[in-house]
């Protein structure tokens, strides 16, 4: 290749860079995602959410995830861990996905007050909705693997090696509480405890419903038509 082919050439690629590079710049400071998702144990939400935090640059703020150790020790609603995970998590700078939380209306406003005092605002709550029939077979073929949060099913999504990690090849493990006896009891008080806040978000005009019987990829795009709707007027 000639010197000058070769100078050509960089140039143009260098422009390709550059332009690549502006594009994801531009995508990033557009994304403004401050969501919460709700649903029961086994709705989805572990498929979802990661997909939600990848797609969209946010962080995924999980309550079993990030504040075990505050709702241990009773620090109040919780509220002390969120907050500082949303100020100082660089991760958040795009917004954010909460997931299994807000619980209870107290947590909601507490919430709402925290965002208000800091300028911001919610986009949406999302509610996945399921028959709790449904949701028990679901989750008591459930595998996990315990250090990514990855989720399978022996029937629905089955590991490729048998209680066996895709990606890294650890073991999976079935929780000790996905048993039908207990599942009950938590479906019970899930919707005892959120059926009031789902109530709350809806009086804001935030709240959207979708059904989480469908196929993973079904539920994901309905999610991506919230997510990129106008934002709803408070």
């Amino acid at each position: 290749m000639a010197p000058s082919d070769e100078l050509e050439y960089l140039k143009n690629l260098v422009t390709q860079l550059n332009e690549k590079i502006h594009a994801l710049e531009a995508k990033a400071k557009a994304v403004q995602l401050r969501t919460i998702l709700m649903g029961p144990p086994g709705a989805g939400k572990g498929t979802q959410a990661p997909r939600i935090r990848e797609e969209f640059c946010v962080c995924h703020l999980a309550t079993g995830d990030m504040l075990r150790e505050q709702i241990a020790a009773k620090t109040e609603l919780g509220m002390i861990a969120k907050k500082d995970q949303l100020e100082n998590n660089k991760a958040c700078k795009n917004g954010f996905v909460l997931d299994g939380f807000p619980r209870t209306v107290p947590q909601a406003e507490k919430l709402g007050s925290m965002l208000e005092s800091r300028g911001e605002k919610l986009d949406s709550v999302v509610e996945l909705l399921i028959d709790d029939q449904l949701l028990i077979s679901r989750i008591t073929g459930r595998l996990i693997h315990p250090a990514s949060g990855r989720t399978y099913h022996r029937e629905f999504h089955p590991p490729k090696k048998p209680m066996t990690d895709d990606e890294t090849g650890e073991p999976l493990i079935q929780r000790s509480d996905d048993n039908v006896e207990t599942l009950r009891k938590r479906l019970e008080t899930f919707h005892k405890q959120t059926g009031p806040v789902a109530e709350y978000y809806k009086t804001k005009g935030l709240w959207q419903g979708i059904d989480a019987a469908q196929s993973p990829s079904v539920v994901w795009d309905n999610l991506g038509k919230v997510f990129r709707a106008p934002p709803a007027k408070s």
